[in-house]
C-alpha cells in the first residue's frame, strides 16, 4: 500500500527516470489525479528540488536539465520486483541473459542496505523460474528495444525479414504493437508491402530502422487479440473446420483464441476454423472438449477420432 511519502519519492524518482512526463502520465502511473500530482510537486518544489513546468499541449514536468540527485535506496518490495523481472528475463527469452542479467543485479545490490541484500540474496540462491521457453533463438535487444521505441514515438521503420521458408524481404512498416506470448515475440502493424495489417515473429527479423516517417496508430487497436487471431490463421498441412454444439460464450471458453477462429451459426451452433499440423493431436483436442461437435472437414478428422477412440477403449479395459 502506498502512502503519499512514498508517492512522492515516486514522482522523483519518475523525474530522474525521464526527461519530461506530463502530469496526466504520472497521475496514471501513481493511480492517483493530476491535482493530486501538483500537490506532490509543489511538496517536492518547496523542499528545494528544481522542477520545472511547462504548459501547452505538449507540456508537463521535469528536473532542471544537469540536475542530479544521488541514487535512492530500494525498499523490500522493490527490491524483489527488480530481483523477480531480471530472472524472468532471462525465461523470456530477450536476448539479454548471462552476463548482462548478473551485472545488472551486481549494480543493484551495491545500492542496497544490508539486510535488504541479504533477502535478495537468499531468494536469488532459492529461486526457480518455469516459464515455457520458445524453441528458436531469441530475438536481440537491439531489435526489440528499436520496435518499442518506434513504436512510442510513432514512426515507422524499415523491416528487413526472413520468413519461415528462408526468404528475405524489406519492406516499411507500422509497429501497432508488440507481444510476448508462450515463448515467443511478436509484432503486429500495418505492412506496406502487403498493404495490409501482418503479424511478423520478431525472432525472424533480421533488422529494423527507424524513419523519420510518422504514422498513426488506431486508437481502439489491441494487439495481443490480433496476434492470437493471426496465429489461428497460419496455414499448415490441414485446415479443419467443426461445429460445437454450444453457446458462443461456452466455445469462447473452452477453445483458446490462438488455437482457432469461432463464428456463431445459430444460437447453439458454433463454427470451429483451424488449422492442424497433425490430426491424431487434433483428434485428441476435440476429444477433450466437454460438448457434442461435428467434423467437417477433413474427412481423415473422423478417422483420426475413431483411432484415438479404439485406443481409449483398449487402455480402459487393460
Amino acid at each position: 500500500m502506498y502512502n503519499p511519502a512514498t508517492r512522492v519519492l515516486t514522482v522523483l524518482e519518475l523525474l530522474q527516470a525521464y526527461p519530461q512526463l506530463s502530469g496526466q502520465a504520472l497521475a496514471e502511473r501513481l493511480e492517483v489525479d493530476t491535482r493530486t500530482v501538483r500537490r506532490y510537486i509543489i511538496m517536492l518544489q518547496d523542499m528545494g528540488i528544481p522542477i520545472e513546468a511547462e504548459r501547452g499541449r505538449y507540456g508537463g514536468y521535469r528536473l532542471r536539465p544537469g540536475y542530479k540527485l544521488p541514487p535512492l535506496m530500494f525498499n523490500e518490495d522493490e527490491g524483489l520486483a527488480l530481483v523477480l523481472g531480471l530472472r524472468l528475463n532471462r525465461r523470456l527469452g530477450r536476448g539479454v541473459v548471462g552476463t548482462a542479467m548478473e551485472s545488472a543485479l551486481a549494480k543493484i545490490e551495491r545500492v542496497m542496505p544490508l539486510g535488504l541484500k541479504e533477502r535478495v540474496q537468499a531468494l536469488q540462491a532459492t529461486l526457480t523460474v518455469e516459464m515455457p521457453a520458445a524453441n528458436a533463438a531469441p530475438p536481440s535487444s537491439e531489435v526489440i528495444m528499436t520496435l518499442s521505441l518506434a513504436l512510442h514515438q510513432s514512426q515507422r521503420v524499415v523491416l528487413k525479414y526472413k520468413s519461415w521458408q528462408g526468404a528475405e524481404t524489406t519492406r516499411r512498416f507500422d509497429p501497432y504493437g508488440l507481444v510476448y506470448r508462450v515463448g515467443y515475440w511478436y509484432t503486429v502493424g500495418y505492412c506496406h508491402l502487403r498493404q495490409d495489417l501482418r503479424t511478423f515473429r520478431v525472432d525472424r527479423v533480421v533488422s529494423v530502422t527507424a524513419s523519420d516517417e510518422p504514422f498513426t496508430r488506431p486508437a481502439d487497436f489491441d494487439a495481443l487479440p490480433y496476434v492470437e487471431r493471426s496465429i489461428a490463421s497460419t496455414p499448415n498441412p490441414w485446415r479443419v473446420e467443426v461445429v460445437l454444439r454450444t453457446t458462443l460464450v461456452k466455445a469462447q471458453r473452452l477453445i483458446p483464441p490462438a488455437l482457432a477462429t469461432l463464428d456463431e451459426l445459430e444460437p447453439e451452433q458454433v463454427r470451429m476454423i483451424c488449422y492442424a499440423p497433425d490430426l491424431a493431436w487434433m483428434a485428441y483436442v476435440l476429444a477433450g472438449l466437454d460438448c457434442p461437435l461435428e467434423v467437417r472437414l477433413p474427412p481423415e478428422l473422423r478417422e483420426a477420432l475413431h483411432r484415438l477412440a479404439e485406443k481409449v477403449a483398449v487402455l480402459a479395459t487393460s
